[in-house]
C-alpha cells in the first residue's frame, strides 16, 4: 500500500513546493512509483511540472483539474492522473514514475462556492476515489496550502504521515504550532467519517529545514523547534517518532532556474557544465531527504 504524505505548514513562503516537487522527483529516481496531488490554488506544482503551455490548456477548459471531481462531479481521480508528467523541451518523457493530478485557479471555488452533500464532505469523496488507485503507487504526496480548509482536508484525511517544511525563523515555529492545533480540531471534526481500514489519523512525523541561505546559523532556530517538537511529542500531539530531519535543504539559484525550465532540479543538473557546479549541493540535499523519508517509514 502506498505511503500517503502531506507537506504542509501554516506559514506560507517556506519553500513547500520546491521540497515536494524535488523530493517526488528523487523518489521516482530511486525507482519508486510516485503520484503528486496539487491541492494549492496557486497551482505552483502543476505549473512547474506541466510548464505553462500545458497547464494553461487545463486552466482554460477546467477539464482535467482536481476540482472537476467535485464540479461538475463527473470526473474521477483515476481520470485526472497525468502519467510520467515531466517532459523535456522536445516533449519526450523525462522522468518515468512521477505522475501528477494537477490543479488550476478554479480550486478556490471548493472553498467559497461548492456546496455538495453535507453528509459527504469533499475529503470523504476524495478518499473513496483515492482508495481505488493507491495500490498503483509507492508514494502519494499531497501539496497542501498553508491552512486546513477543504482542499488541505482532502490530503490530511487521506494521509498516513505529515511533514512540515520550515525556515530558520520565528514565524515558522508559530506556523508549526498553529498547524498542530488545527490538525487536532480537524481530526475531531472528521472522526465519524473514518473507516477502520484507514488506520489512525495522520500525525506530524517530522519537520524539514528548507531554503537555508549561505552563512545562516540555524542552531538557535533548530533548538527552539526541537524544544517545541519535544513538548508536542510528550503531549502525544505529534507521532512518537516525530523528529527534525537530519537533511537540511540549502537555498540555491538553480532551484529557481528549474522552475523556469519546468524540470525538477535533479534533471536540471544533467543539462550542462554551467549547472553542475551549483547543482550538486542542493541536488544531493534533495536526494538525501528522499532517502531519509524512505527510511523513516521503515
Amino acid at each position: 500500500m502506498a505511503r500517503k504524505i502531506c507537506f504542509i505548514n501554516y506559514k506560507g513562503g517556506v519553500g513547500k513546493t520546491s521540497i515536494i516537487v524535488n523530493t517526488a522527483a528523487c523518489l521516482a529516481k530511486l525507482g519508486k512509483r510516485v503520484l503528486l496531488f496539487d491541492f494549492d490554488t496557486q497551482s505552483n506544482s502543476s505549473i512547474w511540472l506541466l510548464r505553462l503551455e500545458r497547464w494553461n490548456k487545463i486552466n482554460s477548459s477546467g477539464e482535467g483539474s482536481f476540482f472537476s471531481i467535485f464540479e461538475p462531479g463527473t470526473a474521477k481521480v483515476m481520470d485526472l492522473i497525468i502519467k510520467d508528467v515531466v517532459e523535456d523541451k522536445n516533449g519526450l518523457k523525462a522522468l518515468p514514475g512521477l505522475d501528477l493530478v494537477p490543479t488550476t485557479f478554479n480550486l478556490v471555488d471548493l472553498e467559497s462556492e461548492y456546496e455538495g452533500d453535507p453528509k459527504r464532505p469533499p475529503y470523504v469523496v476524495f478518499q473513496e476515489q483515492l482508495a481505488a488507485i493507491e495500490g498503483n503507487y509507492d508514494f502519494i504526496l499531497f501539496d497542501c496550502p498553508p491552512n486546513i480548509l477543504r482542499a488541505s482536508q482532502c490530503g490530511v484525511f487521506s494521509a498516513n504521515e505529515i511533514y512540515v517544511p520550515i525556515n530558520p525563523d520565528a514565524l515558522s515555529l508559530i506556523g508549526f504550532t498553529l498547524l498542530i492545533e488545527k490538525l487536532g480540531k480537524f481530526h475531531q471534526l472528521s472522526a465519524s467519517f473514518r473507516k477502520a481500514s484507514m488506520g489512525v489519523p495522520a500525525q506530524v512525523q517530522g519537520a524539514i529545514f528548507n531554503s537555508i541561505k549561505t552563512g545562516t546559523d540555524i542552531e538557535v532556530p533548530k533548538m527552539r523547534m526541537q524544544l517545541r517538537m519535544n513538548q508536542f511529542r510528550a503531549a502525544k500531539r505529534v507521532a512518537p517518532t516525530a523528529k527534525i530531519f537530519d537533511t537540511q535543504i540549502r537555498d540555491a539559484m538553480i532551484v529557481r532556474r528549474a522552475v523556469t525550465l519546468g524540470l525538477p532540479v535533479v534533471l536540471v543538473s544533467q543539462e550542462g557544465p554551467d549547472a553542475v557546479g551549483t547543482a550538486d549541493n542542493v541536488v544531493n540535499d534533495y536526494r538525501k531527504l528522499a532517502t531519509e523519508i524512505v527510511r523513516h517509514g521503515q
